[in-house]
């Protein structure tokens, strides 16, 4: 439209425009602090001349002023995948190397309170009954270091067994979590179709989408792809959990009890989506997929590791013990027992004060030849040594790598929060903009009004 009165429309145009502006700047601006939100942009496009002309007349005006062309949600695709990839590989390092750590704190090494030290003290107490045979002080007091050394076997393996505890339980509570943002993403999804084809606006639907897209790569390393209507699917190690408004239920098939206890089975994982259960068999992330590796991999062979030498040391004293004689004259009995199926948790001191077998000589004779060798018997602080030593260096390599990864992670979440986070200065100077432009507007329909007054009803007026 062209002519005196176009201008007025052209003033509407202007503004409705700029009042939705001040709108999304004030509606940014208002949600600064709430997580996920990705801040709005109002986006306007110009009205210019008519693509066809009239038949009998050419277009003589400057254009029909500016419409709303939509609201866009500043994201990029690209960034929001990188960001789910990057925060499950940190949930995975940090829960991991929070409970190594936490392990560590229970191995007590180095330290006086330690198998080592305990150890170390009870290679000294025979070293004491070798010189003093007879003396029933040094044979209590190497029974009391006995007791200490297997007090403190015994406390670290309740160690690992209560980290143990801790995973299984914190694994079923995250799987149950994975299940409930499941079914929330899918409701989620239905509801962005149905306002697609409705043709509203659907940023707060997609913000909360992308939220529950990324706790759930948090949890389990999931996989979200973004499909044309909006809604996302994530798949878990190959395996759909969410696709559209369908959701799948995460549960763990083997290896953890409903009660929180052990079926003596590694943990394994499946996805159950209407009647089909899929396995999950490739490496599951996220802190589903680190609760999963401890229970299945690293507490294991430590334990083991922890009883190999609870064994050994255990079986070295027993032979070089039995192959002497006690106070009595009578033949050396095991000095340690323990079950076979847990040595580290069960060992025992199986002998009393006078039971003691320091001599090589039968008959009672006063001998400390025995306890000498038993002193240095086997290698169980060597074997005891590696294992600390090779934990600790895991222990240590999980904390780099949740170095490494917190820096990577924060440079990707810098650059998602650079294009869609919400920055007060930057709200305030659009804002602003707009209500400059609405006032400019304002003015314009202002300026119409006195011309056509002046037209219609002073012309000719003398």
């Amino acid at each position: 439209m062209s002519g005196t009165l176009s201008s007025l429309n052209t003033a509407l145009s202007a503004l409705r425009y700029n009042r939705v502006a001040m709108d999304a700047a004030s509606h940014n601006i208002a949600n600064v602090s709430t997580e996920g939100y990705n801040r709005r942009r109002a986006d306007g496009e110009s009205l210019g001349a008519p693509t066809v002309p009239a038949r009998w007349s050419r277009y003589e005006g400057a254009g029909a002023g500016v419409r709303m062309a939509g609201i866009t949600r500043m994201n990029d695709a690209l960034l929001d995948a990188r960001s789910r990839t990057e925060h499950s590989s940190l949930s995975y390092l940090q829960l991991r190397a929070t409970a190594l750590a936490r392990m560590e704190s229970g191995v007590g090494e180095p330290g006086d309170a330690g198998v080592s030290a305990a150890l170390a003290d009870f290679r000294s107490a025979w070293q004491d009954v070798a010189n003093d045979p007879a003396g029933a002080a040094a044979r209590g007091q190497v029974l009391a270091r006995a007791e200490a050394l297997a007090a403190a076997f015994s406390s670290q393996s309740a160690n690992v067994a209560a980290e143990t505890a801790t995973q299984r339980l914190s694994l079923q509570g995250t799987v149950s979590e994975v299940n409930t943002l499941a079914v929330e993403l899918a409701e989620t999804n239905r509801a962005l179709a149905t306002a697609k084809l409705d043709g509203v606006d659907t940023s707060d639907l997609a913000d909360q989408r992308d939220l529950l897209g990324q706790r759930l790569a948090q949890l389990t390393g999931g996989v979200g792809l973004v499909q044309p209507d909006g809604a996302l699917n994530v798949d878990v190690a190959g395996v759909a959990l969410v696709s559209g408004i369908t959701a799948g239920r995460l549960e763990i098939t083997t290896g953890v009890t409903p009660t929180g206890g052990s079926d003596g089975q590694p943990v394994t994982l499946s996805i159950t989506t209407g009647a089909t259960t899929t396995p999950l068999t490739a490496g599951v992330r996220g802190e589903v997929g680190a609760s999963t590796d401890l229970l299945n991999t690293t507490l294991p062979a430590y334990a083991a590791g922890l009883d190999a030498v609870a064994k050994d040391l255990a079986d070295t004293v027993n032979a070089a013990h039995t192959s002497g004689f006690d106070q009595d004259g009578n033949p050396g009995l095991a000095f340690f027992t323990y079950d076979p199926a847990n040595p580290a948790a069960s060992l025992t001191v199986n002998v009393t004060n006078r039971q003691v077998a320091a001599s090589s000589l039968p008959g009672g004779a006063l001998d400390g030849s025995n306890a000498d060798a038993i002193g240095t018997a086997g290698t169980a602080e060597g074997a005891y040594q590696r294992l600390v030593n090779g934990f600790g260096t895991e222990v240590a390599s999980a904390q780099r790598l949740v170095r490494t990864q917190s820096l990577l992670t924060n440079q990707v979440d810098a650059a998602r929060e650079q294009l869609g986070g919400v920055n007060l200065d930057e709200e305030t100077v659009a804002m602003l903009t707009a209500q400059r432009a609405y006032e400019a507007a304002a003015r314009v329909m202002s300026v119409m009004d006195s011309v056509l007054d002046t037209l219609i009803n002073r012309t000719g007026v003398g």
